[in-house]
Protein backbone atom coordinates (compact mmCIF):
# COMPACT_ATOMS: atom_id res chain seq x y z
CA UNK A 1 0.00 0.00 0.00
CA UNK A 2 1.10 3.44 -0.95
CA UNK A 3 0.16 6.65 0.88
CA UNK A 4 -0.09 10.28 -0.70
CA UNK A 5 -0.42 13.18 1.27
CA UNK A 6 -3.58 15.45 0.64
CA UNK A 7 -4.80 18.87 1.91
CA UNK A 8 -7.51 19.16 4.12
CA UNK A 9 -9.62 20.58 1.72
CA UNK A 10 -9.59 17.39 -0.10
CA UNK A 11 -9.41 14.95 2.30
CA UNK A 12 -12.94 17.15 3.38
CA UNK A 13 -14.29 16.48 -0.51
CA UNK A 14 -13.24 12.77 -0.41
CA UNK A 15 -14.68 12.18 3.16
CA UNK A 16 -17.55 14.03 2.06
CA UNK A 17 -18.13 11.24 -0.85
CA UNK A 18 -18.32 8.29 2.25
CA UNK A 19 -21.98 5.92 1.10
CA UNK A 20 -21.16 3.13 3.81
CA UNK A 21 -20.07 3.04 7.16
CA UNK A 22 -15.66 1.70 7.30
CA UNK A 23 -15.16 2.73 3.61
CA UNK A 24 -11.64 3.52 2.58
CA UNK A 25 -10.85 6.40 1.06
CA UNK A 26 -8.97 4.33 -1.41
CA UNK A 27 -12.48 2.59 -1.98
CA UNK A 28 -13.99 5.71 -2.69
CA UNK A 29 -11.74 7.24 -4.84
CA UNK A 30 -12.24 3.92 -6.90
CA UNK A 31 -15.52 4.40 -6.56
CA UNK A 32 -15.37 8.04 -7.90
CA UNK A 33 -12.86 7.51 -10.37
CA UNK A 34 -15.00 4.00 -11.90
CA UNK A 35 -12.07 1.94 -11.36
CA UNK A 36 -13.52 -1.27 -10.48
CA UNK A 37 -11.47 -3.22 -7.39
CA UNK A 38 -9.52 -6.38 -8.35
CA UNK A 39 -10.80 -9.63 -7.04
CA UNK A 40 -8.51 -13.13 -7.52
CA UNK A 41 -10.53 -15.83 -8.39
CA UNK A 42 -10.34 -18.92 -5.85
CA UNK A 43 -10.74 -22.23 -7.21
CA UNK A 44 -12.58 -24.82 -5.43
CA UNK A 45 -12.63 -28.28 -5.49
CA UNK A 46 -15.58 -30.34 -3.49
CA UNK A 47 -15.69 -33.95 -3.52
CA UNK A 48 -19.42 -35.61 -3.20
CA UNK A 49 -20.02 -36.77 -0.27
CA UNK A 50 -21.08 -40.28 -0.11
CA UNK A 51 -24.54 -40.30 2.27
CA UNK A 52 -25.80 -43.03 4.27
CA UNK A 53 -28.84 -44.41 5.52
CA UNK A 54 -29.29 -42.47 8.17
CA UNK A 55 -30.70 -44.91 11.53
CA UNK A 56 -34.06 -44.49 13.11
CA UNK A 57 -32.97 -42.50 16.04
CA UNK A 58 -30.75 -39.88 13.50
CA UNK A 59 -34.43 -39.03 12.16
CA UNK A 60 -35.96 -38.54 15.24
CA UNK A 61 -33.61 -35.53 15.87
CA UNK A 62 -34.72 -32.55 13.69
CA UNK A 63 -33.08 -29.51 14.05
CA UNK A 64 -35.03 -26.31 12.94
CA UNK A 65 -33.62 -23.41 11.70
CA UNK A 66 -35.69 -20.20 11.42
CA UNK A 67 -35.92 -18.76 8.43
CA UNK A 68 -33.45 -15.55 7.19
CA UNK A 69 -35.82 -12.40 7.92
CA UNK A 70 -35.25 -9.37 5.94
CA UNK A 71 -39.23 -8.08 5.88
CA UNK A 72 -38.74 -6.08 9.50
CA UNK A 73 -40.70 -3.27 8.71
CA UNK A 74 -43.80 -5.10 8.45
CA UNK A 75 -42.97 -6.52 11.75
CA UNK A 76 -42.80 -3.31 13.54
CA UNK A 77 -45.53 -2.11 15.74
CA UNK A 78 -46.11 1.71 13.78
CA UNK A 79 -47.46 3.05 17.44
CA UNK A 80 -44.85 1.99 19.59
CA UNK A 81 -42.56 3.34 17.40
CA UNK A 82 -44.06 6.28 16.77
CA UNK A 83 -44.55 6.81 20.67
CA UNK A 84 -40.81 6.39 21.18
CA UNK A 85 -38.87 9.31 22.28
CA UNK A 86 -36.45 10.99 19.94
CA UNK A 87 -34.45 9.57 17.00
CA UNK A 88 -32.79 7.61 20.16
CA UNK A 89 -35.63 6.13 21.00
CA UNK A 90 -37.28 5.46 17.58
CA UNK A 91 -33.53 4.15 16.50
CA UNK A 92 -32.82 2.10 19.76
CA UNK A 93 -36.94 0.53 19.21
CA UNK A 94 -36.20 -0.53 15.20
CA UNK A 95 -32.86 -2.34 16.15
CA UNK A 96 -34.76 -4.35 19.43
CA UNK A 97 -37.39 -5.14 17.11
CA UNK A 98 -34.70 -6.54 14.53
CA UNK A 99 -33.10 -8.25 17.46
CA UNK A 100 -36.11 -9.96 18.59
CA UNK A 101 -37.10 -10.96 15.06
CA UNK A 102 -33.88 -12.84 14.79
CA UNK A 103 -31.74 -13.17 17.82
CA UNK A 104 -29.61 -15.84 16.40
CA UNK A 105 -27.90 -13.15 13.85
CA UNK A 106 -27.91 -10.04 15.39
CA UNK A 107 -24.41 -10.62 16.95
CA UNK A 108 -23.58 -9.11 12.51
CA UNK A 109 -24.13 -5.88 13.86
CA UNK A 110 -20.63 -5.94 15.56
CA UNK A 111 -19.00 -6.07 12.46
CA UNK A 112 -20.26 -2.55 11.80
CA UNK A 113 -17.57 0.64 12.27
CA UNK A 114 -16.25 3.61 11.84
CA UNK A 115 -12.79 3.75 10.08
CA UNK A 116 -11.83 4.88 13.76
CA UNK A 117 -15.53 4.16 15.75
CA UNK A 118 -17.06 1.24 17.22
CA UNK A 119 -20.87 1.68 17.16
CA UNK A 120 -22.10 -1.94 18.18
CA UNK A 121 -20.30 -3.73 21.57
CA UNK A 122 -21.47 -6.55 23.82
CA UNK A 123 -20.34 -4.45 27.14
CA UNK A 124 -21.33 -0.64 28.13
CA UNK A 125 -17.64 -0.60 29.01
CA UNK A 126 -16.49 -1.27 25.51
CA UNK A 127 -17.98 1.25 23.86
CA UNK A 128 -17.40 4.04 26.54
CA UNK A 129 -13.35 2.44 25.92
CA UNK A 130 -13.51 3.34 22.64
CA UNK A 131 -15.13 6.90 23.03
CA UNK A 132 -15.89 8.32 25.99
CA UNK A 133 -18.54 10.51 24.62
CA UNK A 134 -20.19 7.36 23.11
CA UNK A 135 -23.32 7.95 25.47
CA UNK A 136 -24.05 3.71 24.87
CA UNK A 137 -27.43 2.58 25.55
CA UNK A 138 -28.05 -1.31 25.70
CA UNK A 139 -30.89 -2.27 22.76
CA UNK A 140 -33.53 -3.89 24.61
CA UNK A 141 -32.47 -7.01 27.02
CA UNK A 142 -30.60 -7.91 24.01
CA UNK A 143 -27.10 -7.98 25.47
CA UNK A 144 -26.08 -6.03 23.01
CA UNK A 145 -24.94 -1.74 23.07
CA UNK A 146 -24.89 0.94 20.60
CA UNK A 147 -23.59 4.29 20.69
CA UNK A 148 -25.89 6.47 20.58
CA UNK A 149 -24.03 10.43 20.63
CA UNK A 150 -24.56 10.28 16.86
CA UNK A 151 -26.19 13.09 14.61
CA UNK A 152 -29.19 11.98 13.02
CA UNK A 153 -28.07 11.44 9.44
CA UNK A 154 -25.34 8.66 10.88
CA UNK A 155 -27.61 7.11 12.72
CA UNK A 156 -30.07 6.57 9.76
CA UNK A 157 -26.74 5.36 8.29
CA UNK A 158 -25.96 2.92 10.67
CA UNK A 159 -29.37 1.40 10.22
CA UNK A 160 -28.89 1.24 6.81
CA UNK A 161 -25.74 -1.37 7.27
CA UNK A 162 -27.81 -3.30 9.67
CA UNK A 163 -30.45 -3.88 7.29
CA UNK A 164 -28.27 -4.57 4.55
CA UNK A 165 -26.32 -6.77 6.27
CA UNK A 166 -29.86 -8.68 6.52
CA UNK A 167 -30.47 -7.97 2.84
CA UNK A 168 -33.17 -5.82 3.65
CA UNK A 169 -34.77 -4.44 0.51
CA UNK A 170 -34.21 -0.61 -0.10
CA UNK A 171 -37.69 0.62 -0.26
CA UNK A 172 -38.06 -1.01 3.07
CA UNK A 173 -34.81 0.78 4.25
CA UNK A 174 -35.50 4.03 3.11
CA UNK A 175 -38.80 3.62 5.20
CA UNK A 176 -37.45 2.68 8.18
CA UNK A 177 -34.60 4.99 7.97
CA UNK A 178 -37.06 7.78 7.38
CA UNK A 179 -38.57 7.05 10.51
CA UNK A 180 -36.05 7.84 12.69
Amino acid sequence: MKYIEVDEELYRLIASKTERIGESASEILRRLLGLEVAVEAIEVKVEPEVISQPSLEEVAIVETVKPNITDFHSSLNQEDLAAAKGAVGRFLFILEAMYLASPDTFSQVLKIKGRDRLYFATSKQSLLKASKSANPKEIGESGYWVTTNNNTAKKRTILTEVLQQYGTDEAQIESMTASI
